[in-house]
C-alpha cells in the first residue's frame, strides 16, 4: 500500500509516521488511554447527571466484558445492540471489543420488517435493547418477529428463524418475558475471574473483525459492512489528527451511536485521544445539544447539516454561551455553504471540518483540516486522510482520470472494510482485486489534491444524513396487493437535503390512497424511509429497453412541486 506523501504535514501528524494505535486492538487501546488519562473525564451524560473518568469507565467496561463471558459469549461471536444513545451502549461497545465479540449495530428507527432481516443475516447470538423510545415499543416489535421468546427461559432461546440467537438482554429493569437484564448480566459476571480478560486479550489481533454496521443495499436489503479493530482505530487516529484533537478536548456527540459517526468518530476517537465524550440525549434534540455544549464546555461538535441548522434556528440560540467550541465535523450529506458560514461566524466553531466517506470506509476517506481556508471547507470535502490512496476513475472503463475530470471516487488503504458479512458477491462488486473500494460517488480531484463530490452513480438518496436506497422501499411496496409497479426517487428538500418521492402504478381495478401507502411505510419501515410525496400514475418514463428513467421522474417532480436544489459544498 502506498504510504502517501510523507513530506506533507496533515492536521498535526506526519503522514509517514506510525500512529501509536497501530498494532492495538480496541481493548488494548483503551488500556493505554487509561494509563495516560485515567483521571480525565471519559463519559458525560449531562441530562442524566452521569459522569465517569477513564479509570471508572474502564472498570465498567471490564465488568460488562465479564458479564458477556458469563453469558457464554465467545470471541468472534456476534452481539447485536438495538438502542438509542444510552450509557450502556458505550460500555457494551468497548466490552464486546474487549472479549473479541463483533458488535452488530442496529438502527433504532428500524421496524419489525428490518429487525427480522438483520437478526437473521447477522448471526447474532445476543440482542441488547432498550424498552421504548418515543412511539417505538422495542419489546413489542421484538415479540412480533420472535414470538417464541415469550415461552423460553432467559438464555434458552431456540428459534428456527434465528438459529444462533440465544440471549436477549434488556437495559431496563423490566425485561420482556424470556429476556434477562443488564444488571443481572453484570451480577453474573462477578463469577468470571478478571484474569480471563487478560487471557483473551492475548488471542486477539488488530485485523480481527469487531464491528458490523448495516448500510442500505441496492439489492433491496441492507448490507453488513464488517470492520476490524485496525480499520476503526487508524481511521479515528487520523480524523482526530485532522481535528488537532488533544486530551483537553470535549467532543459533543449528538449523532446516533448505531452509525459510524457516533460510535467510531465519536466514542472511539475520544478514547484514542483521551478526550471526553459528551452525550446530550438519547436522540438528537437541538436544545439538549446546546445545553450540553454550555454545561460541559464542549470544544468539538459533530453533526449532519440539518443538526447544525436546527441549533442555529433554536429559539434560545442567541442567549447561548458557545465560546468553548473550536472545531468539529460536519458530514453525512452535502453542506449548504451558508450553513457552514453561520457555524463559523455565529457558533464560533472556527475550525469546523468537512468529512466525506461511507460505512465501508470505516468511515472517513477525505477531510478538510482545521487550518484550511474557509473557501476549501465550503467548496470541497478535503483531501485524503493520511496513508489512504484516492483516485478518480472512468465508471465505464476503470481508467484513472486526471485532475478536473469527473469520475467515480475509489479509495485504497487502511480504511477499506474487510467485506460484507456473508455476502461475497456484494463484496466483490465493492472491492476490486487490487483492493480499491468503489464508492459509487462521482467526484473531481482538484490540482491541489482536494476533492469535490459532484453526484452519485448509485441509486441512493441521502435524507438528513441517512443513506436510503430506493430499491429497498420499492421492494417493500411491491408486497402491497394493490401495487403493480413502483419507482422511488429523491427530490430536493431545504431541510433534509433530499426527500423521497414514490411513483406508483396500481393493478387493474385496485384502489389505494396516498395516506394509506404513507402510513403503511411509516408503520413497517424506519420513519425516514416513508416517502413524503406519492403519485399514482398510469405509466413511467422508460428507455427503449423498458428501464424506468428515474431522472425524468425527478425532473418532473422538481418542476411540479416548485423545488430548487440548494447550493452546497
Amino acid at each position: 500500500m502506498s504510504r502517501g506523501n510523507s513530506s506533507a504535514k496533515s492536521g498535526g501528524v506526519w503522514a509517514g509516521e506510525v500512529p501509536w494505535v497501530e498494532g492495538h486492538t480496541i481493548g488494548s487501546m483503551l488500556a493505554a488511554s487509561v494509563d495516560r488519562h485515567g483521571d480525565r473525564d471519559a463519559l458525560a451524560f449531562p441530562k442524566l447527571g452521569l459522569k465517569a473518568s477513564y479509570a471508572q469507565f474502564a472498570a465498567q467496561v471490564d465488568a460488562a466484558a465479564r458479564g458477556l463471558l458469563a453469558l457464554g459469549i465467545r470471541p468472534g461471536e456476534h452481539v447485536a445492540i438495538w438502542a438509542t444513545n444510552v450509557p450502556e451502549w458505550v460500555v457494551l461497545q468497548f466490552a464486546s471489543a474487549k472479549i473479541g465479540a463483533v458488535l452488530v449495530t442496529i438502527n433504532p428507527a428500524y421496524r419489525p420488517f428490518e429487525l427480522k432481516y438483520v437478526l437473521r443475516q447477522s448471526d447474532a447470538v445476543a440482542l441488547f435493547l432498550v424498552r421504548e423510545f418515543k412511539t417505538s415499543d422495542y419489546y413489542a416489535m421484538l415479540a412480533e418477529v420472535c414470538p417464541e421468546l415469550a415461552t423460553t427461559a432467559p438464555g434458552g432461546l431456540r428459534s428456527a428463524e434465528y438459529p444462533k440467537l440465544r440471549h436477549v438482554v434488556a437495559f431496563g429493569e423490566e425485561p420482556p418475558a424470556g429476556a434477562s437484564t443488564w444488571r443481572a448480566m453484570l451480577e453474573e459476571g462477578k463469577s468470571v475471574p478478571p484474569t480471563r480478560l487478560d487471557e483473551i486479550a492475548k488471542t486477539l489481533n488488530p485485523g480481527d473483525p469487531i464491528n458490523i454496521q448495516y448500510t442500505s443495499g441496492t439489492t433491496g436489503f441492507p448490507k453488513a459492512a464488517t470492520l476490524s479493530h485496525r480499520n476503526l482505530l487508524l481511521n479515528v487516529y487520523y480524523v482526530g489528527a485532522c481535528l488537532a484533537l488533544a486530551e483537553q478536548d470535549r467532543i459533543c456527540i449528538p449523532v446516533p451511536f448505531y452509525h459510524c459517526f457516533g460510535c467510531v468518530l465519536g466514542t472511539l476517537c475520544a478514547a484514542v485521544y483521551g478526550a471526553a465524550m459528551v452525550v446530550p440525549a438519547e436522540y438528537f434534540n437541538p436544545g439538549d445539544t446546546l445545553d450540553a455544549i454550555e454545561r460541559e464546555r464542549a470544544t468539538v461538535l459533530y453533526g449532519v447539516p440539518t443538526m447544525f441548522i436546527a441549533q442555529l434556528e433554536h429559539e434560545s440560540f442567541a442567549r447561548r454561551d458557545l465560546k468553548s467550541l473550536r472545531t468539529g465535523i460536519m458530514a453525512g450529506s452535502p453542506c449548504p455553504i451558508e450553513v457552514m458560514k453561520q457555524v463559523v461566524d455565529r457558533m464560533g466553531c472556527r475550525e469546523v471540518t468537512i468529512g466525506y466517506g461511507q460505512t465501508e470506509a470505516s468511515p472517513i476517506i477525505t477531510q478538510t483540516r482545521t487550518d484550511d481556508p474557509l473557501k476549501l471547507r465550503v467548496e470541497t470535502v478535503g483531501r485524503a486522510i493520511p496513508n489512504v490512496e484516492v483516485k478518480i476513475v472512468d465508471p465505464a472503463t476503470g481508467a484513472t482520470l486526471p485532475d478536473n475530470q469527473q469520475g467515480e471516487l475509489c479509495a485504497r488503504g487502511h480504511v477499506v472494510m474487510l467485506g460484507y458479512y456473508n455476502q461475497p458477491e456484494a463484496t466483490a462488486a465493492a472491492i476490486d482485486p487490487e483492493g480499491w473500494l468503489h464508492t459509487g460517488d462521482l467526484a473531481v480531484r482538484l490540482p491541489n489534491g482536494y476533492f469535490r463530490i459532484t453526484g452519485r452513480i448509485k441509486d441512493m438518496v441521502i435524507r438528513g444524513g441517512e443513506n436510503i436506497y430506493p430499491r429497498e422501499i420499492e421492494e417493500f411496496l411491491f408486497e402491497h396487493p394493490a401495487i403493480e409497479q413502483a419507482a422511488v426517487v429523491g427530490v430536493p428538500d431545504r431541510k433534509y437535503g433530499e426527500e423521497l418521492c414514490a411513483w406508483i402504478r396500481l393493478k387493474a381495478g385496485a384502489t389505494a390512497s396516498e395516506d394509506e401507502i404513507r402510513e403503511l411505510c411509516r408503520a413497517k419501515l424506519a420513519y425516514f424511509k416513508a416517502p413524503k410525496y406519492i403519485r399514482f400514475v398510469d405509466a413511467f418514463p422508460q428507455t427503449v429497453t423498458g428501464k424506468i428513467q428515474k431522472f425524468k421522474i425527478r425532473e418532473q417532480m422538481i418542476e411540479e412541486l416548485g423545488l430548487t436544489v440548494a447550493e452546497t459544498a
